[in-house]
Parts: structure tokens; sequence; C-alpha cells
């Protein structure tokens, strides 16, 4: 069994919401979102795939798998960081977003790295 120290990678998320591409008449709300990765490990660590769980506010749930993120797979150091913007449209005002990152280290050891749950929201939808 691996150290976990060995593999800890941290994921952090800003969303915000792009109304000049958005529709609400349309039901289409549009979402940016920046998020970096941080290897907090002791070991490289390298991300080869994504899964997402998007939920809106009727609870319609879409899973996407890829692989890597925007076209790349970075391969990060002990202390490196890897920072990316990518979108999200939703038919409601308010949804979430979580997932995990498939990671391997350099020793092919394979590991989830967690993206923890944000929301994604509409000026003064939420109070």
């Amino acid at each position: 069994m691996p150290n976990p120290e060995n593999f800890r990678i941290q994921v952090r998320v800003v969303s915000h919401y792009l109304p000049d591409q958005s529709s609400p008449e349309d039901e289409r709300f549009v979402f940016a979102y920046t998020i970096t990765i941080t290897n907090v490990g002791q070991l490289p660590a390298q991300l080869i795939s994504r899964h997402w769980i998007i939920t809106d506010a009727s609870s319609e749930v879409q899973e996407v798998r890829g692989l890597g993120v925007v076209g790349q797979q970075p391969l990060l150091e002990p202390g490196e960081s890897f920072e990316y913007m990518s979108g999200c449209v939703l038919a409601t005002p308010v949804g979430t977003m979580k997932g995990t990152y498939q990671m391997v280290g350099e020793n092919g050891t394979r590991f989830d790295a967690e993206i923890p749950e944000f929301v994604l929201a509409i000026p003064r939808a939420l109070h």
C-alpha cells in the first residue's frame, strides 16, 4: 500500500457567471471556472484523466469523462501547480460540480485526486 504522504494533490476552484454568453430566457447559463492543481505530496504525479459530476438546480446530472484537462496531461513535481480555465453550461441559474482527477505517480501508482464540490450560481441567486 502506498504511503498517502507520497501522493497528495490539492485542488482549488474559483467560479464565476458569464452573463454576456448566457441567455436566461433560453435556459442557458454559462459559467467559467479556474482550477489550480497543486502537488502537495512527496513524489511527482501526472494527471491522466478527469471525471466530473455536474448537477443543476433541477437535479439533472451530467457525467463528463475525458483524458487530461484542456488538452494536457500535466506532470507535477512536488510543490508544483498547474492552473487552467474551463467552462460549463447549465439549464438553471444554480448548480454544482465535483469530481476526481485520475493521477499516476512516477512509480506507476494510480490514485484519485478529489475535486471538492463547488457552486455555480448567478449573482444574487443564493443568499
